[in-house]
């Protein structure tokens, strides 16, 4: 007869979730008394745990296992979601959104300074607003409506924190969905459910990339059983809180079909339609941010100001990378949609690589942004993945120890880490088309 007591690799499991959450839990704390170093030390070890969790899982039963990673993730998740922000102050944005149009005001009409928005301010959200006085909001218009109906039950950081674990809930169920329909162990998940990037950056600071990646994975899964038009919905849906989400249709489209492209014209057109009494305005302060970032004058894209610190100023370095970083990733783009290999492990590699490019080539500056590219490193695992979710915790702004090296130096170390990682990957052929979903070789 067969024991019923957890074999010594289930307690392993057992006792790497507790620590994680212990970690998670202690790490404000250890971060508010000890500084960035400290921080930094807590993302080392919780995404090594978050990895030999992932691995551990796969060689015990995964019914015991799903149940010690997901309450370990809800345990982690718990630890942050009441604590006030610390990391970013873009909640308070969001909240600040969905006040002003539970008003009747379209957010793309005033920054949050302006006389006609004075009765809106209170003590608690609106000090804590960014680019108060020059930036009306930057977020789409699924975005926007999001902010609204989240705040309709609270106006709070823990209202909008919790509202986005729920967006994250649907992620962790569709990648235990996509996992089990590839023949993968289903405790593969634990790569992305006690990674500490989605934990600090949803449950910690509450951004909005939840529910962009939770549209995009359920997209996918949605893809995968045959709803290629609903799934084409939900991405440009996600596409319209954060814009990586789009990089989903070239998986999704077949050459000359025009359905799916008419559809997310549709989709495009009536989430836009409740705001454009703004007109060209409805754009939001994205010139500004690409002006205010550098993309416009070239040194935003970190790949250029690697280049310029040896050779010095390059005239129109910035507008050629741009166009050359276009065609690139249009390339790949028309690639992935002309595939020969139509089969599911083909669309999550596609899509995965497209992803990756997508951030090399843009070089994004806030660890937030590669919350898209969490999930696979369940579905899909790639060193460069790896290094961009883990190692972004180093690109904090926030980071004023004097021992810790500048942001300049800290981007440099992080840009040419990923620059190593990627090379390797495609030096190795990790994964080669026809080969098995689960090997990470």
């Amino acid at each position: 007869m067969r024991s019923s007591l957890p074999d010594r690799e289930t307690l392993w499991l057992a006792g790497i979730g507790v620590a994680l959450s212990v970690l998670t839990a202690v790490g404000p704390a250890l971060h508010a008394r000890l500084g960035g170093w400290a921080l930094i030390g807590v993302f080392v070890v919780a995404s090594i745990g978050a990895f030999f969790g992932a691995r551990l899982g796969e060689r015990v039963d995964q019914k015991r296992a799903l149940l010690i990673i997901l309450v370990g993730a809800a345990a982690m998740r718990l630890a942050l979601v009441f604590t006030e922000p610390t990391l970013s102050d873009d909640i308070y944005r969001y909240i600040w959104d969905g006040r002003v149009q539970a008003a009747g005001i379209n957010p793309y009409r005033y920054v949050p300074s302006a006389p006609e928005l004075a009765p809106l301010r209170d003590p608690a959200v609106w000090p804590q607003i960014n680019r108060a006085d020059y930036a009306v909001t930057i977020y789409p218009p699924v975005a926007q409506a999001l902010f609204l109906g989240l705040t309709r039950f609270g106006e709070s950081a823990v209202v909008m924190k919790l509202g986005l674990a729920l967006f994250e809930a649907a992620t962790i169920a569709a990648l235990i969905a996509l996992l089990n329909r590839l023949a993968i162990p289903p405790a593969r998940v634990a790569a992305y459910a006690w990674h500490p990037l989605p934990i600090w950056e949803i449950a910690g600071n509450g951004h909005v990339d939840a529910a962009m990646t939770a549209l995009l994975v359920v997209g996918l899964l949605v893809f995968f059983k045959g709803r290629t038009l609903l799934a084409g919905v939900m991405v440009t849906l996600g596409a319209m809180i954060k814009p990586p989400a789009v990089l989903a249709l070239p998986v999704f489209w077949r050459p000359w079909n025009w359905r799916l492209p008419l559809v997310v014209l549709a989709t495009i057109a009536v989430a836009y339609l409740p705001y454009l009494s703004v007109g060209s305005r409805v754009f939001g302060f994205l010139p500004g941010y690409f002006k205010e970032e550098g993309f416009s004058e070239g040194w935003g894209f970190r790949i250029v100001w690697l280049v310029e610190q040896v050779t010095g100023p390059l005239p129109l370095a910035g507008a050629a990378y741009a166009v050359l970083a276009a065609l690139a990733l249009a390339s790949m783009a028309l690639a992935v949609g002309f595939r020969a290999d139509r089969s599911e492990w083909a669309a999550i590699r596609s899509l995965s690589w497209l992803l990756i490019a997508f951030l090399v080539l843009t070089t994004p500056h806030y660890p937030w942004y590669f919350l898209v590219v969490a999930p696979f490193l369940a579905l899909c695992p790639t060193l460069t993945a790896w290094t961009m979710t883990s190692g972004g915790v180093y690109l904090y702004y926030l980071f004023t120890d004097p021992t810790i090296p500048s942001y300049e130096m800290r981007f440099a170390t992080f840009t040419l880490a990923t620059l190593a990682t990627l090379a390797y990957d495609l030096w190795s052929g990790r994964r080669k088309l026809s080969g098995p979903v689960g090997e990470t070789s």
